[in-house]
């Protein structure tokens, strides 16, 4: 069973009592700098020194994924980078919940109405980044420290559409692209259907959403090609040539592939639940505010009592989960510096990871306390009816 340690304090002292290379992986949502509610802790995005500490207590490789604000995401970018990580991707999580926070300059102004001051905030950005190799290759990274990958199988996305031209994948873990490197002999060109098997969904992107009508009605209402396909395209393998397996295969104008619906349900995690926020904490069923409440509204509202968990920047459970289990081996030490009220945590409970957290704030840590023991207990009960079940089969 995973276990976990939550260290208060400053994170930045915390972090320096921290050995080495001691954890695989740092998944976090930090202070955005945006003065949200006018907490103080949200004055500024983290300084470079607490990500040069996140560098140094990460193993070789080892992956950092850190949410930030849409206009504060690169003042995050660049602090990271200047610790010394390398920025590999950014991850665009997309909902359709928020609310515009604009003035009507219509109000002031004559003739203005209709005008306003801010859009719609619908988007936050997850920073990609990477601890360098030490020298190594990828492949020897992780023989070495078991960090540097990335799980693509574990975080497919489950579709019902035929793959076919798809990603394929070889005995159903080694892609293509793998077995020519590894000097297996194989060929994509040569090789039989058979020696090949469909993934279990779809390749993992840097887009991530909350599934609301607003969003979804943002994607085309079929996905796939539509083009004409000459056959020599750069693939997905990484090779340019008619391969078979490239997923380019029979592609005409006009016509789609093996799919169908909404490229909206490859990526999906809704936001986060008053049952996810709450669980294993005293609260009532009644919301903290009313459905159209101002930002004024939120900062008075009687959170302790009404709505156990007070923390009011809540990260979905899943959506944490998926994070981790994308960057963290197996039985992996997962870090969150800001751990808030241990969205993280939870998570890692969930995934089976080991977890260390750091909060400023004794409230919030006693919260993220309560709702990682209860995912826990909850886990440990859903581990003893599996076992049941074995034990005496399925009737």
């Amino acid at each position: 069973m995973s276990d976990y340690t939550i260290m208060v304090g400053d994170c930045l002292e915390l972090l320096r009592r921290m050995p080495d290379s001691s954890v695989d992986s740092v998944v976090t949502d930090p202070p955005y700098g945006l003065s949200f509610m006018r907490k103080k802790w949200d004055y500024d995005v983290p300084a470079t020194e607490v990500w040069v500490e996140c560098l140094r207590v990460l193993k070789p490789g080892g992956h950092l994924l850190a949410f930030a604000g849409t206009r504060t995401q690169h003042r995050m970018a660049v602090r990271i980078e200047d610790a010394g990580f390398e920025i590999r991707d950014m991850i665009a999580w997309v909902y359709g919940s928020g609310f515009p926070k604009s003035r009507n300059i219509g109000n002031d102004v004559e003739g203005m109405d209709g005008w306003g001051t801010a859009l719609k905030p619908s988007m936050e950005p997850i920073t990609f980044a990477r601890k360098p190799l030490d020298g190594k290759t990828i492949g020897a990274n992780v023989r070495a420290f078991g960090v540097g990958a990335l799980n693509i199988d574990g975080c497919r996305i489950e579709t019902i559409d035929d793959l076919n031209g798809g990603a394929y994948t070889l005995n159903g873990r080694q892609s293509v692209s793998d077995s020519l490197r590894q000097g297996s002999g194989m060929n994509a060109v040569g090789a039989t259907a058979g020696e090949y098997v469909q993934p279990s969904g779809r390749w993992p992107a840097n887009l991530i959403h909350d599934g609301s009508a607003e969003v979804v009605a943002l994607f085309p209402a079929q996905a796939g090609a539509a083009a004409p396909v000459t056959g020599n395209e750069p693939t997905a393998n990484g090779f340019s040539g008619p391969v078979k397996y490239s997923g380019m295969r029979e592609r005409v104008p006009g016509a789609f592939h093996s799919d169908s619906g909404s490229a909206a349900r490859f990526f999906y995690c809704a936001k986060t639940s008053r049952k996810d926020r709450n669980e294993g904490l005293i609260s009532s069923d009644a919301p903290a505010v009313a459905k159209d409440a101002t930002m004024r509204d939120c900062e008075t509202a009687e959170w302790s009592t009404r709505n156990g968990n007070s923390h009011p920047r809540v990260k979905p459970t899943d959506l944490m989960a998926y994070l981790l289990r994308l960057v963290t081996p197996p039985g992996g030490v997962a870090l969150d510096p800001f751990m808030g009220s241990g969205s993280t945590g939870k998570a890692a409970m969930r995934e089976g990871f080991q977890f260390i957290g750091c909060e400023i704030d004794e409230q919030y840590a006693a919260i993220a306390r309560a709702r990682i023991d209860h995912e826990i207990t909850r886990q440990q009960e859903l581990q003893a009816e599996s076992d049941q079940l074995d034990l005496f089969g399925t009737a």
